[in-house]
């Protein structure tokens, strides 16, 4: 049930009868007839913008056109009033009724409700995290990992075909610095003092792997010159890094369908397939770039280099994809990723990076759209760095670690439910204010406790009824229809209307913040309508000897299968009881 695209089918049918009477002209293009929630309360339940984006294609005063589609709508059995505002905008009231039966329509359908199916099951590949194997996950990471794992199951929610990816850069100079800064923990596992030269990871994390490097190898590498055992600790040390990464993504509640090996794409002829198709394209040159902008680097100097055209698909400048020493570019493999992504028969592409990748959004859509002809849709989404607070003074680096925050330091401090919603408090390109004492706090100030609070004191009333073990759907059959006569339950319930428009519009802007925002909101309506039967008793949801009334209960057990479908898409186990 979506009572908003409902009453928009009205509409439309509306509009269409007046093209048929010969009050519009045939031909209209209705995609962009919406139907909202007003902006005030007080001038309706919804409003359409029908008139207003109609009028000029039509040639005609948007006020005419809205008085007279004003007249077909007020005709629906559902709507209690129509008023025209304005220059042309149409305020819609429905009956009391309607919102009685949707929740009661909420209630069986249960854990169905707000599911949508815009996204026909088309395929769609969410890259994120995708940190270099040489350490554990930093706090800039957990919020990357977080809003991507949210955005996967909010557009799997909305019908999409959701893999959830991390691209293991395993290929570059990085993994050889681990190789030698893990061998130095080898010996140090073998009774040597490490010799952690400037430019190595001097976290304590790489002690485990030079013990496990110990129990396979014992001593035998240490006589080893090396140049003989640089690929094996390599791999090994990447191995046991990536086991590190898998452990903590799991710690918080993020697990990934596929992990992709940069490494993979050398010496198999990716790189140059996926170049040569671009080539074929008429987008490969040899040439010379301009002098990057502002203060000039000394030690630049024009070179020929290979580049791909890639302002002809938009970008700022061309990019280059071969040095002039004839070695690939950082770009080329990335190029070469993205294009078997594109071979795999994804229709879509969402990479999410961190918010220093700035510079690489444009070339990436480039490559994208040049290597699938256009036809398989990119976004790069950006995630803005986290400032951590404690007792009022930012919280310093982990010994652990040698540098940063990790995920588990985040994680062992509040939980995972707290760090996943928190994190999702601001939308992804916003920098974020994380205060380890703020987000325990239990006030309405704190998002995360105002709506666990919603769910658990619902399921506290349903407990007292003898009903904590039963579905919504199962419930439904023992209570009467839903009966909604106060402003404050017919706001909630009109909240809880919107949940199904919400989950669209968040899916198509890729936007999960959207939903963390949404249940606040319906918490808060939740909290005003229970806080106003402290003084009408009419409106409390258990009786004078502290039972269930059949008639209240509806409402409040469809805010928490909204509540828990949400915080199910964010990640977060829903509260049966607060602590």
């Amino acid at each position: 049930m979506n009572l908003f695209a409902d009453i928009r089918v009205l509409v439309i049918d509306a509009l269409d009868t007046l093209v048929t009477e010969g009050v519009l002209p045939s031909g209209l293009d209705f995609a962009n007839v919406a139907v909202e929630p007003p902006r005030d309360p007080l001038h309706g339940d919804m409003a359409t913008n029908a008139a207003m984006v109609l009028a000029k294609p039509a040639g005609a005063n948007p006020r005419e056109i809205a008085t007279k589609l004003s007249e077909k709508l007020a005709a629906d059995m559902r709507v209690e009033s129509v008023d025209v505002a304005g220059p042309g905008f149409i305020n819609l009231r429905l009956s009391d009724a309607v919102w009685s039966n949707a929740i009661d329509t909420i209630l069986q359908q249960d854990t169905g409700y707000g599911r949508s199916r815009m996204g026909q099951g088309r395929k769609v590949n969410v890259e994120f995290v995708s940190t270099n194997p040489t350490g554990p996950i930093h706090v800039g990471h957990t919020r990357g990992a977080v809003f991507g794992d949210a955005l996967a199951s909010l557009l799997q929610y909305a019908g999409y075909d959701v893999t959830r990816e991390y691209y293991i850069n395993d290929g570059g100079a990085q993994v050889d610095v681990l190789a030698r800064s893990a061998f130095e923990r080898y010996r140090e596992a073998c009774g040597f003092n490490p010799e952690i030269a400037e430019g190595m990871y001097p976290g304590d994390y790489l002690r485990a792997v030079g013990e496990a490097m110990k129990a396979k190898y014992g001593e035998s590498l240490l006589s080893t010159p090396e140049d003989q055992w640089i690929d094996e600790v390599r791999t090994f040390a990447t191995d046991q890094m990536m086991d590190m990464i898998r452990s903590d993504l799991e710690t918080l509640g993020v697990s990934m369908d596929n992990f992709f090996s940069e490494k993979s794409l050398y010496g198999t002829n990716r790189i140059e397939s996926a170049i040569a198709e671009l080539d074929e394209k008429g987008l490969i040159y040899e040439g010379v770039l301009e002098p990057p902008k502002g203060k000039m680097p000394e030690d630049w100097e024009p070179r020929e280099q290979t580049l791909f055209r890639s302002t002809d698909l938009g970008d700022d400048v061309d990019r280059p994809v071969k040095k002039s020493d004839g070695s690939w570019t950082y770009f080329a493999p990335d190029i070469a990723y993205h294009y078997d992504k594109v071979q795999r028969g994804f229709d879509e592409i969402i990479d999410i990076f961190g918010a220093d990748h700035g510079g690489y959004v444009k070339r990436i859509k480039a490559a994208v759209s040049a290597l699938s002809d256009g036809k398989v849709a990119c976004d790069v989404k950006l995630v803005q760095l986290v400032k951590l607070y404690k007792n009022g003074e930012p919280f310093k680096m982990s010994k652990r670690a040698g540098t940063f925050v990790t995920l588990r330091d985040v994680v062992d401090q509040v939980g995972a439910d707290v760090t996943r919603f928190v994190m999702l408090t601001r939308k992804n390109d916003a920098p974020l204010d994380f205060d380890f004492d703020k987000v325990l706090e239990q006030s309405k100030d704190n998002p995360v406790f105002y709506v666990q609070y919603a769910h658990a004191r619902v399921r506290s009333v349903l407990r007292k009824g003898g009903w904590g073990d039963m579905s919504a759907a199962e419930l439904s059959g023992h209570l009467d229809n839903a009966n909604l006569v106060d402003t404050a339950e017919l706001a909630v319930a009109r909240k809880l209307a919107d949940w199904p428009r919400q989950v669209e519009i968040a899916a198509k802007n890729h936007e999960p913040h959207r939903i963390a925002f949404y249940l606040y909101e319906l918490a808060s309506d939740f909290h005003s309508l229970w806080n106003k039967g402290n003084e009408d008793t009419s409106l409390r949801f258990l009786d004078e000897h502290d039972q269930p009334k059949a008639s209240k209960i509806p409402l409040a057990l469809a805010v928490s299968v909204v509540i828990s479908a949400g915080l199910g898409m964010l990640g977060i186990t829903p509260a049966e009881e607060m602590r």
